[in-house]
Order: C-alpha cells, then structure tokens, then sequence
C-alpha cells in the first residue's frame, strides 16, 4: 500500500528555498488530494534586545510576511489546489514547527526548505530544518531541488 499524506506543513519564511519546498509541496497535495498549512513564525525572541521595543515594527513584518503567505495561497489555488490555509506565529520557529503545529493540525508531512544559513550561521543560532527534521514525530522531507529534482542555485 502506498503511503498517502493527507496533511502538509509548509513553513514558509520568503526565502527561496521555502519557496521551493512550497512548490514540491503543492504538487505532493495534488497527487494525494491533501491539505496544505503554511506557516510563518515571527521569531520574537529577535525583539527582546531592541531596546526600543516598536509595536509598529511587528506589525510591518506581519503585514509583509501576510502579502508573502497570500501570495502563495493564491499561486496554489490557481493551479487548481482548494485545500490550502495559512498561519501568522509568533514565538520560537523550531518549536511551532516541529511539535505545535503538526499536533494542532494533525499533519503528517513537513516539507521544508534546505537551510539558507551558512555553517557559521548554523553554528551560532542553529538551523530550523536541522531541528525540526531531528524532533518532528511525523514524516520531514527537506526540499533542495525543483519540481524536476534538478539542482538549482540560489538566486543573488
């Protein structure tokens, strides 16, 4: 028996390898006449050292990372994917990502994007997909090629 996924993670950040996890993401829903969640999680821990804490800060990231997420939504259901929704977070990535969301939403797979971090990067605050793909109970696939598994560099 093939294994069917009924409910897909998809955390989406703008980077070009969330898109491309977005995109694996929308062909696997089709196949399998399954359901897709965006996720984007604003990591508030990066405002705890503004001094000058700015609520309109916040909401200008909301607001872009809400034209980013509709943008998607809307990409998917013009291709013919009705079982689409997305979510705002806020709090720490890894953990919404990994354990919150797919218990929430009953997800069993998480498909997301190759870090974009570089191995310094990755060493001094750690990779989400690094994480998520060690803890997350449910299936993880982590995208790094496009629709037609073909390598692609990252744009500059």
């Amino acid at each position: 028996m093939l294994q069917q996924y009924k409910n897909i993670l998809v955390p989406i950040d703008g980077s070009f390898e969330s898109e491309l996890a977005f995109k694996k993401a929308v062909a696997v829903a089709e196949r399998n006449n399954a359901s897709v969640h965006l996720v984007h999680v604003i990591d508030t821990r990066a405002f705890q050292n503004v001094s000058s804490f700015d609520s309109t800060m916040v909401e200008q990231i909301t607001e872009k990372a809400k034209e980013t997420v509709k943008g998607y939504v809307k990409t998917a259901k013009d291709s013919g994917l009705e079982n689409i929704d997305y979510s705002i977070e806020y709090g720490a990535p890894k953990a919404i990502i990994a354990t919150e969301f797919p218990k929430k939403l009953n997800v069993d797979l998480i498909m997301i994007g190759a870090t974009g971090l570089n191995a310094m990067e990755r060493l001094l605050i750690g990779s989400v997909t690094e994480y998520v793909t060690r803890t997350a109970a449910c299936d993880v696939l982590v995208v790094r090629t496009d629709l037609d598994n073909k390598s692609i560099k990252k744009p500059k």
